[in-house]
């Protein structure tokens, strides 16, 4: 029987995604079928680095990015 694996989720804009745990946060993004460039991935109130793993269970709030304006 093959064990369970361990996710987190990732919340944005309300919609939630489950996502392995144990993987860097960048690549948990990509793999919930978002841009890792469209958004800020944040724990406890605090930016989380792109190479930070998911801790299982967690659930990891997703601001997204706004762009726009004058260059």
């Amino acid at each position: 029987m093959a064990q369970e694996q361990p996710t987190a989720t990732l919340e944005l804009r309300g919609k939630r995604y489950t996502v392995p745990a144990n993987i860097p946060i960048r690549e948990a993004i990509r793999r919930a079928g978002l841009s890792p460039e469209a958004v800020l991935p944040v724990r406890d109130g605090e930016l989380i680095p792109d190479d930070e793993r998911l801790r299982p269970g967690e659930t990891i709030r997703l601001i997204a990015v706004i762009s726009g304006g004058d260059a």
